[in-house]
Protein backbone atom coordinates (compact mmCIF):
# COMPACT_ATOMS: atom_id res chain seq x y z
CA UNK A 1 0.00 0.00 0.00
CA UNK A 2 2.59 2.91 0.75
CA UNK A 3 4.33 1.89 -2.91
CA UNK A 4 0.83 3.39 -4.28
CA UNK A 5 1.48 6.39 -1.99
CA UNK A 6 2.74 8.90 -4.55
CA UNK A 7 -0.21 7.79 -6.95
CA UNK A 8 -2.30 9.02 -3.70
CA UNK A 9 -0.16 12.14 -3.52
CA UNK A 10 -0.88 12.96 -7.53
CA UNK A 11 -4.67 11.80 -7.18
CA UNK A 12 -5.08 14.61 -4.13
CA UNK A 13 -2.85 17.12 -5.76
CA UNK A 14 -5.10 17.28 -9.06
CA UNK A 15 -8.75 16.63 -6.55
CA UNK A 16 -7.34 20.22 -4.87
CA UNK A 17 -6.72 22.12 -7.99
CA UNK A 18 -10.22 20.47 -9.14
CA UNK A 19 -11.35 22.67 -6.01
CA UNK A 20 -10.35 25.40 -7.47
CA UNK A 21 -7.68 26.33 -4.92
CA UNK A 22 -4.90 28.75 -5.69
CA UNK A 23 -2.27 26.39 -7.59
CA UNK A 24 1.24 27.21 -6.62
CA UNK A 25 -0.61 27.14 -2.56
CA UNK A 26 -1.99 23.65 -3.61
CA UNK A 27 1.01 22.20 -5.07
CA UNK A 28 2.84 23.44 -2.15
CA UNK A 29 0.89 22.62 0.72
CA UNK A 30 -0.34 19.46 -0.01
CA UNK A 31 3.25 18.19 -1.14
CA UNK A 32 4.35 19.81 2.83
CA UNK A 33 1.43 17.83 3.96
CA UNK A 34 2.05 14.51 2.13
CA UNK A 35 5.80 14.64 3.62
CA UNK A 36 4.84 15.24 6.87
CA UNK A 37 2.84 11.97 6.38
CA UNK A 38 5.97 10.36 4.97
CA UNK A 39 8.37 10.82 8.09
CA UNK A 40 5.62 10.42 10.13
CA UNK A 41 5.01 6.66 8.61
CA UNK A 42 8.90 6.97 7.94
CA UNK A 43 8.68 6.61 4.55
CA UNK A 44 10.03 9.80 3.27
CA UNK A 45 13.50 10.90 3.44
CA UNK A 46 13.88 14.53 4.50
CA UNK A 47 16.68 15.16 2.42
CA UNK A 48 14.57 15.86 -0.65
CA UNK A 49 13.03 19.05 1.32
CA UNK A 50 16.52 19.36 2.49
CA UNK A 51 17.37 20.09 -1.70
CA UNK A 52 14.29 22.42 -2.54
CA UNK A 53 16.30 25.68 -1.20
CA UNK A 54 19.13 25.14 -3.86
CA UNK A 55 16.36 24.17 -6.54
CA UNK A 56 14.67 26.91 -5.92
CA UNK A 57 17.64 29.07 -6.15
CA UNK A 58 17.82 27.78 -9.59
CA UNK A 59 15.22 29.07 -11.03
CA UNK A 60 15.57 32.33 -9.96
CA UNK A 61 18.54 32.52 -11.44
CA UNK A 62 17.79 30.67 -14.63
CA UNK A 63 18.57 33.07 -17.30
CA UNK A 64 16.42 31.00 -19.73
CA UNK A 65 13.10 31.88 -17.48
CA UNK A 66 13.88 35.71 -17.67
CA UNK A 67 12.72 35.40 -21.27
CA UNK A 68 8.65 35.29 -19.75
CA UNK A 69 8.37 38.20 -18.37
CA UNK A 70 9.91 40.10 -21.29
CA UNK A 71 7.45 38.04 -23.82
CA UNK A 72 4.29 38.65 -21.54
CA UNK A 73 5.05 42.42 -21.86
CA UNK A 74 5.87 42.53 -25.99
CA UNK A 75 2.45 40.07 -26.12
CA UNK A 76 0.30 42.19 -23.52
CA UNK A 77 1.68 45.93 -25.36
CA UNK A 78 0.40 44.61 -28.60
CA UNK A 79 -2.86 44.15 -27.25
CA UNK A 80 -3.83 46.70 -24.48
CA UNK A 81 -2.10 49.21 -27.28
CA UNK A 82 -4.69 48.10 -30.03
CA UNK A 83 -2.16 47.14 -32.56
CA UNK A 84 -3.91 43.46 -32.54
CA UNK A 85 -7.16 45.63 -32.97
CA UNK A 86 -5.43 47.38 -36.28
CA UNK A 87 -3.84 44.23 -37.38
CA UNK A 88 -6.92 42.71 -37.94
CA UNK A 89 -8.68 45.65 -39.34
CA UNK A 90 -5.93 45.81 -42.00
CA UNK A 91 -5.85 41.56 -42.34
CA UNK A 92 -10.09 41.94 -43.10
CA UNK A 93 -8.86 44.42 -46.00
CA UNK A 94 -6.66 42.54 -47.42
CA UNK A 95 -8.60 39.47 -47.48
CA UNK A 96 -11.81 40.96 -48.21
CA UNK A 97 -12.55 39.67 -51.47
CA UNK A 98 -11.73 35.99 -51.00
CA UNK A 99 -14.64 33.54 -49.85
CA UNK A 100 -14.42 33.51 -45.62
CA UNK A 101 -12.35 36.48 -45.82
CA UNK A 102 -12.73 37.56 -42.54
CA UNK A 103 -12.39 34.41 -40.88
CA UNK A 104 -8.53 33.52 -42.48
CA UNK A 105 -8.09 37.06 -41.27
CA UNK A 106 -9.18 36.11 -37.69
CA UNK A 107 -6.97 33.52 -38.18
CA UNK A 108 -3.53 34.74 -38.95
CA UNK A 109 -4.32 37.41 -36.67
CA UNK A 110 -4.86 34.95 -34.07
CA UNK A 111 -1.84 33.18 -34.86
CA UNK A 112 0.39 36.15 -33.92
CA UNK A 113 -1.04 37.49 -31.23
CA UNK A 114 -1.14 33.58 -30.04
CA UNK A 115 2.61 33.32 -30.83
CA UNK A 116 3.28 36.60 -28.79
CA UNK A 117 1.73 35.69 -25.67
CA UNK A 118 1.34 31.67 -25.85
CA UNK A 119 -1.21 32.25 -22.67
CA UNK A 120 -4.36 30.35 -24.15
CA UNK A 121 -6.85 32.53 -22.25
CA UNK A 122 -5.71 35.97 -22.72
CA UNK A 123 -5.55 35.29 -26.28
CA UNK A 124 -8.88 34.05 -26.50
CA UNK A 125 -10.46 36.25 -24.62
CA UNK A 126 -9.07 39.33 -26.29
CA UNK A 127 -9.50 37.37 -30.37
CA UNK A 128 -13.60 37.44 -28.41
CA UNK A 129 -13.52 40.75 -27.75
CA UNK A 130 -12.60 41.88 -31.11
CA UNK A 131 -13.34 39.63 -33.68
CA UNK A 132 -16.21 37.65 -32.20
CA UNK A 133 -19.12 40.79 -32.62
CA UNK A 134 -17.38 41.31 -35.87
CA UNK A 135 -17.87 37.98 -37.37
CA UNK A 136 -21.19 37.98 -35.86
CA UNK A 137 -22.40 41.22 -37.66
CA UNK A 138 -20.91 39.70 -41.11
CA UNK A 139 -23.37 37.18 -40.88
CA UNK A 140 -20.97 34.26 -39.78
CA UNK A 141 -22.45 31.25 -38.27
CA UNK A 142 -22.40 31.33 -34.51
CA UNK A 143 -20.45 27.78 -33.99
CA UNK A 144 -17.93 28.45 -37.22
CA UNK A 145 -17.11 31.81 -35.62
CA UNK A 146 -17.00 30.58 -32.24
CA UNK A 147 -14.67 27.26 -33.19
CA UNK A 148 -12.32 29.37 -35.36
CA UNK A 149 -11.50 31.95 -32.73
CA UNK A 150 -11.36 29.14 -30.11
CA UNK A 151 -8.86 27.12 -31.79
CA UNK A 152 -6.83 30.14 -33.15
CA UNK A 153 -6.34 31.11 -29.54
CA UNK A 154 -4.79 27.53 -28.97
CA UNK A 155 -2.14 28.16 -31.30
CA UNK A 156 0.02 29.82 -28.69
CA UNK A 157 0.64 26.54 -27.34
CA UNK A 158 2.44 25.50 -30.70
CA UNK A 159 3.30 28.77 -32.25
CA UNK A 160 6.97 30.21 -31.12
CA UNK A 161 7.81 32.35 -29.54
CA UNK A 162 6.16 31.84 -26.88
CA UNK A 163 6.06 31.68 -23.05
CA UNK A 164 4.59 27.93 -23.18
CA UNK A 165 6.94 26.54 -25.58
CA UNK A 166 9.95 28.57 -23.59
CA UNK A 167 8.85 26.64 -20.41
CA UNK A 168 8.55 23.41 -21.97
CA UNK A 169 12.31 23.95 -23.86
CA UNK A 170 13.39 24.67 -20.12
CA UNK A 171 11.98 20.70 -19.04
CA UNK A 172 12.49 19.00 -21.78
CA UNK A 173 16.45 20.14 -22.42
CA UNK A 174 16.57 19.19 -18.26
CA UNK A 175 14.70 15.69 -18.75
CA UNK A 176 16.98 15.12 -21.53
CA UNK A 177 20.26 15.64 -19.44
CA UNK A 178 18.49 13.79 -16.58
CA UNK A 179 18.11 10.67 -18.95
CA UNK A 180 21.27 10.90 -20.83
CA UNK A 181 22.92 10.84 -17.38
CA UNK A 182 20.55 8.07 -15.71
CA UNK A 183 21.95 5.60 -18.59
CA UNK A 184 25.52 6.57 -17.83
CA UNK A 185 26.29 9.16 -20.16
CA UNK A 186 27.96 11.84 -17.99
CA UNK A 187 29.09 14.42 -21.18
CA UNK A 188 25.54 15.06 -22.28
CA UNK A 189 24.09 16.51 -25.41
CA UNK A 190 22.19 19.83 -24.80
CA UNK A 191 18.59 20.64 -26.26
CA UNK A 192 17.92 24.57 -25.99
CA UNK A 193 14.62 26.49 -26.50
CA UNK A 194 16.04 27.62 -29.52
CA UNK A 195 16.15 23.88 -31.08
CA UNK A 196 12.12 23.41 -29.72
CA UNK A 197 11.57 26.60 -31.59
CA UNK A 198 12.83 25.56 -34.78
CA UNK A 199 10.95 21.73 -34.33
CA UNK A 200 7.50 23.47 -33.71
CA UNK A 201 7.61 25.81 -36.70
CA UNK A 202 6.50 23.45 -39.79
CA UNK A 203 3.71 21.71 -37.19
CA UNK A 204 2.41 25.24 -36.52
CA UNK A 205 2.29 26.50 -39.83
CA UNK A 206 1.11 23.46 -40.83
CA UNK A 207 -1.62 23.91 -38.48
CA UNK A 208 -2.45 26.78 -39.60
CA UNK A 209 -3.03 26.66 -43.07
CA UNK A 210 -5.16 23.69 -42.22
CA UNK A 211 -7.46 26.32 -40.37
CA UNK A 212 -7.56 28.79 -43.31
CA UNK A 213 -7.97 25.42 -45.81
CA UNK A 214 -11.15 24.12 -44.00
CA UNK A 215 -12.26 28.34 -43.55
CA UNK A 216 -11.66 28.38 -47.29
CA UNK A 217 -13.52 24.83 -48.06
CA UNK A 218 -16.16 25.88 -45.36
CA UNK A 219 -16.76 29.22 -47.58
CA UNK A 220 -16.93 27.99 -50.87
CA UNK A 221 -19.24 24.83 -50.11
CA UNK A 222 -21.28 26.76 -47.49
CA UNK A 223 -21.26 30.42 -48.32
CA UNK A 224 -24.25 31.01 -45.95
CA UNK A 225 -22.09 30.23 -43.07
CA UNK A 226 -19.21 32.55 -44.10
CA UNK A 227 -19.85 35.20 -46.29
CA UNK A 228 -17.82 37.53 -47.88
CA UNK A 229 -18.20 41.37 -46.30
CA UNK A 230 -19.96 43.77 -48.35
CA UNK A 231 -18.69 47.08 -50.42
CA UNK A 232 -19.58 49.24 -47.36
CA UNK A 233 -18.27 46.89 -44.36
CA UNK A 234 -14.93 46.75 -46.65
CA UNK A 235 -15.31 50.29 -46.55
CA UNK A 236 -16.23 50.86 -42.54
CA UNK A 237 -13.09 48.97 -41.82
CA UNK A 238 -10.81 51.04 -44.85
CA UNK A 239 -11.79 54.46 -43.05
CA UNK A 240 -8.49 56.60 -44.45
CA UNK A 241 -6.72 53.70 -45.78
CA UNK A 242 -6.73 54.26 -49.23
CA UNK A 243 -5.09 51.21 -50.76
CA UNK A 244 -4.14 47.25 -49.65
CA UNK A 245 -0.92 48.58 -50.11
CA UNK A 246 -1.24 51.09 -47.09
CA UNK A 247 -3.25 48.47 -45.36
CA UNK A 248 -0.67 46.03 -45.54
CA UNK A 249 2.10 47.95 -44.48
CA UNK A 250 0.38 49.79 -41.81
CA UNK A 251 -1.10 46.97 -39.66
CA UNK A 252 0.69 44.04 -40.97
CA UNK A 253 4.21 44.40 -41.49
CA UNK A 254 5.60 45.76 -38.53
CA UNK A 255 3.96 43.31 -36.21
CA UNK A 256 5.13 40.82 -38.29
CA UNK A 257 8.47 41.67 -38.73
CA UNK A 258 8.96 42.09 -35.16
CA UNK A 259 7.88 38.21 -35.17
CA UNK A 260 10.25 37.35 -37.53
CA UNK A 261 12.99 39.52 -35.81
CA UNK A 262 12.48 37.42 -32.73
CA UNK A 263 12.14 34.70 -34.10
CA UNK A 264 15.18 34.56 -36.36
CA UNK A 265 17.36 35.89 -33.63
CA UNK A 266 16.56 33.09 -31.70
CA UNK A 267 16.88 30.20 -34.66
CA UNK A 268 20.14 31.62 -36.47
CA UNK A 269 22.01 31.98 -33.16
CA UNK A 270 22.48 35.61 -33.13
CA UNK A 271 20.23 35.90 -29.53
CA UNK A 272 19.36 34.25 -26.89
CA UNK A 273 15.78 33.50 -26.38
CA UNK A 274 16.15 36.26 -23.61
CA UNK A 275 18.19 39.03 -25.70
CA UNK A 276 15.79 38.21 -28.29
CA UNK A 277 12.42 38.75 -25.76
CA UNK A 278 13.97 41.80 -24.60
CA UNK A 279 14.14 43.19 -28.28
CA UNK A 280 10.81 41.87 -28.70
CA UNK A 281 9.74 44.02 -25.68
CA UNK A 282 11.41 46.93 -26.85
CA UNK A 283 10.10 46.53 -30.50
CA UNK A 284 6.47 46.49 -29.27
CA UNK A 285 7.01 49.76 -26.96
CA UNK A 286 8.85 51.40 -30.16
CA UNK A 287 5.99 50.11 -32.46
CA UNK A 288 3.28 50.85 -29.97
CA UNK A 289 4.65 54.73 -29.56
CA UNK A 290 4.63 55.22 -33.45
CA UNK A 291 1.18 54.21 -33.87
CA UNK A 292 0.86 57.11 -31.18
CA UNK A 293 -1.23 54.17 -29.16
CA UNK A 294 1.22 54.90 -25.83
CA UNK A 295 -0.13 56.69 -23.10
CA UNK A 296 0.53 56.64 -19.33
CA UNK A 297 -2.65 54.67 -18.80
CA UNK A 298 -1.18 51.69 -20.96
CA UNK A 299 2.24 51.67 -19.89
CA UNK A 300 0.75 51.02 -16.49
CA UNK A 301 -1.91 48.40 -17.61
CA UNK A 302 0.32 46.36 -19.46
CA UNK A 303 3.05 46.61 -16.84
CA UNK A 304 0.14 45.33 -13.84
CA UNK A 305 -0.75 42.55 -16.27
CA UNK A 306 2.83 41.37 -16.95
CA UNK A 307 3.80 41.50 -12.73
CA UNK A 308 0.66 39.76 -12.41
CA UNK A 309 1.47 37.19 -14.91
CA UNK A 310 5.31 36.57 -14.00
CA UNK A 311 4.84 36.24 -10.67
CA UNK A 312 1.80 33.56 -11.29
CA UNK A 313 4.33 31.43 -13.65
CA UNK A 314 7.07 32.24 -10.40
CA UNK A 315 4.91 31.11 -7.79
CA UNK A 316 3.81 27.71 -10.12
CA UNK A 317 7.62 26.93 -10.64
CA UNK A 318 7.98 27.59 -6.99
CA UNK A 319 5.11 24.72 -5.99
CA UNK A 320 6.22 22.34 -8.91
CA UNK A 321 9.74 22.36 -7.33
CA UNK A 322 8.62 21.39 -3.74
CA UNK A 323 5.95 19.02 -5.72
CA UNK A 324 8.87 17.01 -7.69
CA UNK A 325 10.75 16.83 -4.77
CA UNK A 326 8.46 15.19 -2.65
CA UNK A 327 7.05 12.78 -5.41
CA UNK A 328 10.97 11.81 -5.61
CA UNK A 329 11.19 11.11 -2.00
CA UNK A 330 8.46 8.86 -2.55
CA UNK A 331 9.84 7.04 -5.10
CA UNK A 332 7.29 8.41 -7.73
CA UNK A 333 9.80 9.01 -10.67
CA UNK A 334 10.57 4.68 -9.97
CA UNK A 335 7.43 3.92 -9.77
CA UNK A 336 6.36 5.64 -13.10
CA UNK A 337 9.10 4.18 -14.61
CA UNK A 338 8.19 0.44 -13.64
CA UNK A 339 5.03 1.34 -15.02
CA UNK A 340 5.99 2.38 -18.56
CA UNK A 341 8.61 0.06 -18.88
CA UNK A 342 6.69 -3.20 -18.57
CA UNK A 343 3.69 -2.03 -20.62
CA UNK A 344 2.87 -4.50 -23.36
CA UNK A 345 4.18 -2.71 -26.52
CA UNK A 346 7.21 -0.81 -25.44
CA UNK A 347 7.38 2.41 -26.11
CA UNK A 348 4.63 2.98 -28.37
CA UNK A 349 2.45 2.28 -25.23
CA UNK A 350 4.34 4.02 -23.03
CA UNK A 351 4.53 7.50 -25.13
CA UNK A 352 0.42 6.59 -25.57
CA UNK A 353 -0.40 6.27 -21.88
CA UNK A 354 1.62 9.47 -21.71
CA UNK A 355 -0.31 11.44 -24.28
CA UNK A 356 -3.63 10.27 -23.33
CA UNK A 357 -2.54 11.27 -19.17
CA UNK A 358 -1.33 14.56 -20.40
CA UNK A 359 -4.75 15.08 -22.88
CA UNK A 360 -6.69 14.68 -19.57
CA UNK A 361 -4.92 16.55 -17.11
CA UNK A 362 -5.59 19.46 -19.53
CA UNK A 363 -8.95 19.41 -18.39
CA UNK A 364 -8.20 20.66 -14.89
CA UNK A 365 -4.70 21.52 -15.08
CA UNK A 366 -3.29 24.60 -17.18
CA UNK A 367 -0.19 23.94 -19.42
CA UNK A 368 2.56 25.81 -16.36
CA UNK A 369 1.27 22.77 -13.93
CA UNK A 370 1.45 19.83 -16.60
CA UNK A 371 5.24 21.00 -17.68
CA UNK A 372 6.66 21.23 -14.20
CA UNK A 373 4.64 18.88 -12.82
CA UNK A 374 4.08 15.93 -15.37
CA UNK A 375 7.16 16.19 -17.80
CA UNK A 376 9.83 15.80 -15.72
CA UNK A 377 8.69 12.82 -14.01
CA UNK A 378 8.05 10.84 -17.23
CA UNK A 379 10.03 12.77 -19.97
CA UNK A 380 13.56 11.41 -18.77
CA UNK A 381 11.83 8.21 -18.86
CA UNK A 382 10.32 8.21 -22.71
CA UNK A 383 13.56 9.98 -23.59
CA UNK A 384 15.36 7.26 -22.29
CA UNK A 385 13.47 4.78 -24.16
CA UNK A 386 14.91 6.25 -27.55
CA UNK A 387 12.65 9.19 -28.31
CA UNK A 388 13.46 12.52 -29.25
CA UNK A 389 13.09 15.20 -27.27
CA UNK A 390 12.20 17.69 -29.70
CA UNK A 391 9.60 15.42 -31.63
CA UNK A 392 8.59 14.87 -27.90
CA UNK A 393 8.32 18.32 -26.93
CA UNK A 394 6.21 19.11 -29.57
CA UNK A 395 3.92 16.29 -29.98
CA UNK A 396 3.05 17.25 -25.82
CA UNK A 397 2.61 20.91 -27.00
CA UNK A 398 0.18 19.91 -29.44
CA UNK A 399 -1.37 17.57 -26.98
CA UNK A 400 -2.22 20.14 -24.74
CA UNK A 401 -3.21 22.29 -27.21
CA UNK A 402 -6.02 19.85 -28.40
CA UNK A 403 -6.99 18.96 -25.13
CA UNK A 404 -7.81 22.61 -24.21
CA UNK A 405 -9.86 22.54 -26.99
CA UNK A 406 -12.00 19.39 -26.49
CA UNK A 407 -15.45 19.48 -25.30
CA UNK A 408 -16.77 20.01 -22.64
CA UNK A 409 -14.01 21.19 -19.92
CA UNK A 410 -11.33 22.42 -22.56
CA UNK A 411 -10.19 25.99 -21.05
CA UNK A 412 -10.50 27.63 -24.68
CA UNK A 413 -14.56 27.13 -24.26
CA UNK A 414 -14.91 28.22 -21.11
CA UNK A 415 -12.95 31.46 -21.89
CA UNK A 416 -14.86 32.02 -25.22
CA UNK A 417 -17.91 31.51 -23.32
CA UNK A 418 -17.08 34.19 -20.58
CA UNK A 419 -17.08 37.13 -23.18
CA UNK A 420 -19.25 35.74 -25.76
CA UNK A 421 -23.14 37.44 -26.61
CA UNK A 422 -26.20 35.76 -25.10
CA UNK A 423 -26.99 34.80 -28.80
CA UNK A 424 -23.94 32.49 -28.92
CA UNK A 425 -24.79 29.34 -27.10
CA UNK A 426 -22.64 26.94 -25.20
CA UNK A 427 -23.70 23.87 -27.76
CA UNK A 428 -22.61 26.44 -30.53
CA UNK A 429 -19.31 26.32 -29.45
CA UNK A 430 -19.16 22.63 -28.66
CA UNK A 431 -20.27 22.14 -32.07
CA UNK A 432 -18.17 24.98 -33.84
CA UNK A 433 -14.87 23.06 -32.10
CA UNK A 434 -15.01 19.48 -32.84
CA UNK A 435 -14.31 19.90 -36.87
CA UNK A 436 -10.27 21.71 -35.48
CA UNK A 437 -10.16 19.03 -33.08
CA UNK A 438 -10.15 16.18 -35.40
CA UNK A 439 -7.55 18.58 -38.06
CA UNK A 440 -5.59 18.43 -34.91
CA UNK A 441 -5.83 14.89 -34.19
CA UNK A 442 -5.14 14.33 -37.74
CA UNK A 443 -1.60 16.81 -37.47
CA UNK A 444 -0.77 14.66 -34.11
CA UNK A 445 -1.14 11.52 -36.41
CA UNK A 446 1.14 12.85 -38.99
CA UNK A 447 3.70 14.03 -36.47
CA UNK A 448 3.94 10.34 -35.22
CA UNK A 449 3.87 8.62 -38.71
CA UNK A 450 6.59 11.60 -40.30
CA UNK A 451 8.39 13.04 -36.97
CA UNK A 452 11.06 14.56 -39.42
CA UNK A 453 8.34 17.48 -39.64
CA UNK A 454 9.78 18.02 -36.41
CA UNK A 455 13.23 17.22 -36.29
CA UNK A 456 14.06 18.62 -40.17
CA UNK A 457 14.28 22.11 -39.68
CA UNK A 458 16.56 21.94 -35.88
CA UNK A 459 18.87 19.61 -37.83
CA UNK A 460 19.35 21.95 -40.78
CA UNK A 461 19.90 24.91 -39.13
CA UNK A 462 22.51 22.67 -36.59
CA UNK A 463 24.47 21.70 -39.80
Amino acid sequence: MIELLPLLFFAVVCAALMLGYPVALTLTGVSLGFAGLGLLINSFDIIYLELVPSRLFGILTNQNLLAVPLFVFMGTMLEKSRIADDLLKNMAIVFARLPGGLGLSVILVGMLLAASTGIVGATVVTMGILSLPTMLKAGYRPSLAAGTLCATGTLGQIIPPSISLVLLGEVISNAYQQSQLNSGVFAPDFVSIGDLFAGAIVPGVLLVVIYAAYMLATAILKPQDAPSLSEEEVDSLRGDRSSLTIALLKGLMPPVFLMVAVLGSILFGIATPTEAASVGALGALLLALLKRALNREVLHAVSLETLRVTSMVYLILVGAAVFSSVFRGFGGDRLIEELLLNLPGGVFSAMLVVMLLIFFLGFILDFIEITFMVVPIVGPILLAMGLDPIWLGVMIAVNLQTSFLTPPFGFSLFYLRSVAPPEVRTQDIYRGVMPFVVLQLALMLLLALQPELVTWLPSLLKD
